[in-house]
């Protein structure tokens, strides 16, 4: 008896649907992700095949543009494959082809039939086309794809691998064995390295799994890497453990890059390490380098300060940016109203000089400085507090990575007609600048507030004009704090990590849902929640901690010994 077909009568249709579900994840895209799970549940529970994504669009979540990615999708596939037009099976069932999943008509419940000596020869002369192919399959050295599988397969020879690599740790490990950009569009070009990915996957050399995702090789992507390692250009393999790293020619597009005098340099050049006074620990390589007149610092506003609501205002800040002088970039910021990058310095193509101020280049790379604003009128300030957005604001901008969150109340002295006294309003501005140590800064409309980030603008490029910018991922930076722009060089996030980890409706783990739980909890601050977390990172080990308590007595003074702020109290 033949196996029945796995993913249904529509593997094709539902294999396309979880890749698009998972990208849509990983971009932080929830809406996207919301769309095609309720798109996979309908096909789930539809009994038979499908011949196109036209007719998809019977099945209850299926809207136009799915249907139309679902057909475009299966007109690739049928050009890959060199298949010809399936032709549908006659009511009578006297002629019958492939269907676009390669699944024969049947009506519910019906199993394979036994092919047809025909059919049998059709099926025995595509196998060996199928299986040149996928043993022919061999990627270009120094291509997205080999530099991916070399990539992985150091990892898994690697005492220390954990089995698997983030996406941006495989970016990393990946771009010193490729010729281009895992990070950056380059010029003529439409997407990066990072793209040879989904290739790898749908040739089932590469395994995606969980949310954030996870790369690992599967048995024939190993065994392919292990060809490409013995091939007679073998890939050279990375130390375990990070060595200081080698100082590599700009414009190879590899990272990092140096400028022109350090062309040709000895490898025995290192990047520049921190002075914090204490033990220099070897630091991981950072992912670029933007050196002093490298960069300019540029003002990111996020797009909902510039649209909708009342568009005589918020056209106003923009005049007013404009009117100072201030180089700015209108864009969607995850948190924050406000921030700074270190943009690099690129010439633009032809056509380009005008959008330059509000767009940035495509190849331009980006590092956010330590500063992001929240930026607060009266009213919203009052709304918030009501809502419940004023503490999850303000948690989610300590944790955001930036180290200098600043609070911008614009207009203090309207508080009439609110629906919290005034006190109440004084009060939380205090706690956010002496509890949460953020700073608080009060302007009267926002033409001051325009020239407050005009002034911390102009500052900011003073303080970082003269420092080296090392690019870096949060994981590093977490364990590399002391390094900063009081020093000759400090490390810092790239925009495009940063925005990415500040989504707020992002696959979250058992300990950060556990966290807002805890905050729900009346007199529990996110320091409190925090410091719990400490001792019990998931409810189930708060809950053993609970039933070892003998008595009473202990259940009630179990989290008494938790200290929590600055005082430890």
């Amino acid at each position: 008896m033949p196996r029945p077909a796995q993913g249904g009568p529509n593997p094709l249709f539902t294999r396309w649907l979880q890749e698009w579900r998972d990208q849509a994840a990983e971009r932080g895209r929830p809406r996207s992700q919301r769309a095609y799970e309720r798109a996979l549940s309908s096909l789930h529970k539809y009994p038979l095949p499908l011949q196109s994504g036209r007719e998809a669009r019977i099945l209850q979540y299926f809207g136009e543009q799915i249907c139309r990615q679902l057909d475009q999708q299966l007109e690739r596939h049928r050009r890959a494959q060199d298949a010809p037009e399936p032709v549908i099976s006659s009511p009578g069932g006297q002629e019958e082809g492939d269907t676009p999943n390669h699944l024969p008509l049947l009506l519910p419940g019906q199993s394979c039939p036994e092919p047809q000596p025909a059919q049998r020869r059709h099926a025995e002369e595509k196998q060996p086309v199928a299986g040149r192919r996928a043993r022919g399959y061999r990627p270009a050295p120094r291509s997205g794809a080999y530099a991916l599988l070399a990539a992985l397969y150091q990892d898994s020879v690697s005492p220390h691998s954990r089995g698997y690599l983030t996406k941006p740790e495989l970016q990393r490990a990946a771009q010193p064995l490729c010729d281009k950009s895992f990070f950056l569009v380059e010029a003529g070009s439409k997407s990066t390295a990072w793209s040879s990915v989904s290739t790898l996957i749908r040739k089932e050399l590469v395994l995606k799994t969980n949310i954030p995702a996870r790369y690992s090789l599967t048995e024939a992507g190993l065994a392919l890497a292990q060809k490409l390692i013995a091939s007679k250009a073998p890939v050279p393999l990375q130390e375990t453990h990070p060595s200081p790293p080698v100082a590599v020619a700009a414009g190879t597009g590899e990272s990092p890059p140096l400028s022109e005098e350090d062309e040709g340099a000895s490898g025995s050049q290192t990047f520049p390490e921190p002075n914090c006074g204490g033990p220099r620990a070897r630091l991981p390589e950072p992912q670029f380098i933007l050196r002093p007149g490298e960069f300019d610092v540029v003002l990111c506003v996020d797009f909902i300060e510039t649209t909708g609501g009342p568009t005589t205002r918020k056209q106003e800040l923009v005049d007013e940016l404009h009117r100072n002088f201030v180089p700015f970039s209108i864009r969607k910021l995850h948190v924050g109203d406000f921030l700074w990058v270190a943009r690099e310095k690129v010439s633009p193509a032809a056509g380009q000089q005008q959008q330059q101020q509000q767009k940035p280049p495509a190849a331009a790379r980006e590092l956010v400085l330590d500063y992001v604003v929240e930026r607060k009128r009266m009213p919203d300030l009052c709304g918030s507090i009501i809502d419940g957005r004023f503490h999850e604001q303000k948690f989610r901008l300590r944790q955001c990575g930036l180290l200098h969150p600043i609070y911008l109340v614009e207009d203090p002295g309207a508080v009439q007609h609110l629906s919290l006294p005034e006190k109440t309003l004084q009060q939380a501005m205090t706690n956010t600048q002496v509890v949460d140590g953020f700073f608080v800064k009060r302007t009267r409309d926002l033409r001051e507030s325009a020239a407050y980030l005009t002034l911390m603008t102009r500052q900011l490029a003073q303080l970082y004009g003269d420092k080296t910018l090392l690019g870096c991922s949060k994981e590093e930076l977490e364990h590399q704090r002391p390094l900063q722009a009081s020093h000759g060089s400090c490390r810092l996030l790239t925009f495009a990590e940063f925005n990415e980890g500040a989504v707020k409706n992002k696959a979250q783990t058992v300990s950060e849902v556990f966290a807002r739980q805890l905050m729900q909890v009346s007199g529990v601050s996110g320091e409190k929640a925090a410091a719990i977390l400490e001792r019990y990172k998931t409810p189930a080990s708060l809950l053993a901690a609970y039933s070892a308590c003998p008595t009473p007595e202990g259940r009630d003074r179990l989290l008494s010994s938790i200290k929590c702020g600055k005082l430890q109290r």
